[in-house]
């Protein structure tokens, strides 16, 4: 996303970067290694092909991810968090941290 195109406000511009149900979960299984486009679209049970491709390549192109492809045949690609990436750890556990609290009080 370019600059300009950002909300002004601060939450704002970070839900716009993690926002929705895909972006967050590819971001949580990146946390711990970097993986390959098929054993995440495994992993995340009822992404599409589209919407998995569509989520790295935003990911990417807002520098919270990179795609390392080896040039090997057959293809082999994997995807991991960049630093900037890795930034957005503490907002990751604050939510997981929040969603669980949450839990344990709703009856």
């Amino acid at each position: 996303m370019a600059k300009e195109e950002l909300p002004e406000c601060p939450v704002a511009t970070a839900v716009a970067l993690i926002g929705g149900k895909w972006k967050l979960l590819i971001i949580r299984n990146l946390r711990k290694r970097p993986w390959r486009f098929n054993e995440l679209r495994r992993d995340l049970e009822g992404i599409s092909q589209k919407v998995l491709t569509d989520s790295l390549r935003q990911l990417e192109d807002d520098g919270l991810v990179f795609r390392h492809d080896y040039g090997e045949n057959p293809p082999r690609v994997e995807y991991g968090l960049t630093e900037l990436g890795r930034q957005m750890m503490p907002v990751i556990d604050s939510l997981a941290d929040f969603g669980a609290y949450y839990k344990a009080i709703v009856p």
